[in-house]
């Protein structure tokens, strides 16, 4: 398989120092092992440990909390790095006592889901650890191996199959809907199922369903629950989840206290279109489907947010809405300042907002379509 040059392997570079651990978040198949070899590759792998968590040996030292048997596994290597560490129990606390009796050692542990392994890592790692999060590939890593014209004519299969390194270097597109089922059946049900508490599969599908149709929408979650039989907090928690395992991600509603202002609700985003379409089994190309505005929105925001991350940008990410049904896609508030973005598919006149203008003035404004959004996912941002 090509392989296009990931992004945060310049940061993984900046952030390996000894008595520090580089914990790299990601769903299964975004390339996180990948990233680790190719670093690897650069750096040398002299003096290299790599273990797996799904090893039953490996887990046997490193959820010991004994200081010896932990120097005695990690020997006289320079650099330890642990596969799927959510595996292993309490690896928190055992990456602590590693760190602070080894001084020179330098860990690298990947995770698949962040909500077993930050709980784990979160508080026997404080001011030890720095964190990566990976998604399938950027449009900002793709234009690394793409020139301007073919990144115009491989737009609609990033809308419809979305950018997971495989799906990108494929070209049969019933390979690519094959591919994006069997992620769904075979990763994303059983790593969200394998979370404690997970009782009812079903409506799990069913809310991934009702997301993937308000794209671009306030999502009610009290509304939600009722059309799932299911309690909020129920709702609530299964979302939190959902964001654990990298599926989805939401926005809530910015104000400054606007009594028309609408923010208790919040707008649902996928990581990767082709997981959506997968979850509501539409594969249609773009000329015979009604939710193009949905499938460009959930590709611009979600683009928006890898290269954020990706350039490690502090950025608070919000839409905006009026109860009068004024509103605006995508907010950011980066700088002590306020930028406005209304995401259109075509190139069309968008009047601002009078009340976002009137409460706002110092805040832009601007229209991303199809002919400027690649400035938009893909430059750096001036602040």
């Amino acid at each position: 398989m090509v392989y296009i040059p990931q992004k945060q392997i310049e940061n993984l570079k900046k952030l390996i120092t000894p008595g520090k651990v580089v914990v790299i978040y990601g769903a299964r198949r975004v390339g996180k092992t990948t990233l680790i070899n190719k670093y690897l590759e650069s750096e040398g792998n002299a003096g290299v440990l790599f273990v797996n968590g799904d090893d039953i040996v490996v887990r046997q030292y490193l959820e010991s909390q004994s200081i010896s048997k932990l120097q005695d596994f990690v020997g006289n290597h320079s650099l330890l790095v642990i596969d799927e560490a959510q595996r292993i129990e309490k690896i928190g606390l055992n990456l602590k006592i590693i760190v602070d009796h080894i001084p020179d050692i330098n860990i690298i542990a990947t995770g698949s889901s962040s909500f077993d392994l930050s709980k784990d890592v979160g508080e026997p790692l404080t001011g030890r650890k720095f964190v990566l999060t990976l998604f399938p590939l950027a449009q900002m890593e793709i234009s690394q191996i793409e020139n301007r014209h073919e990144t115009e004519a491989n737009l609609e299969s990033r809308l419809i199959y979305g950018s997971y390194p495989e799906v990108v270097t494929m070209r049969d597109n019933s390979r690519r809907e094959e591919y994006l089922r069997e992620i769904i059946g075979s990763y994303l049900f059983k790593d969200i199922l394998e979370l404690e508490g997970i009782r009812y599969a079903n409506k799990l599908v069913r809310l991934l369903q009702l997301l993937a149709f308000q794209i671009g929408k306030a999502v009610s979650v009290s509304e939600l629950g009722r059309q799932l039989g299911m309690s909020k907090n129920t709702v609530d928690r299964y979302l939190d989840l959902l964001e654990k395992v990298f599926v989805m991600y939401s926005h809530s509603g910015f104000s400054r206290n606007m009594r028309k202002e609408i923010t208790k609700n919040k707008r649902c985003y996928f990581f990767d279109n082709g997981i959506r379409n997968a979850l509501i089994g539409n594969f249609n190309p773009i000329d015979i489907r009604n939710d193009i505005g949905e499938l460009w929105e959930n590709y611009i925001v979600t683009e928006r947010f890898k290269k954020q991350e990706y350039l490690r940008q502090t950025t608070n990410s919000y839409f905006w809405r009026t109860y009068d049904k004024k509103e605006i896609d995508l907010v950011e508030e980066r700088g002590g300042n306020l930028y406005g973005y209304e995401i259109k598919w075509k190139n069309v006149p968008v009047k601002i907002p009078r009340d976002w203008q009137k409460n706002y003035p110092d805040a832009s404004f601007e229209v991303i379509h199809r002919e400027n959004y690649l400035n938009f996912i893909n430059s750096a941002v001036t602040f």
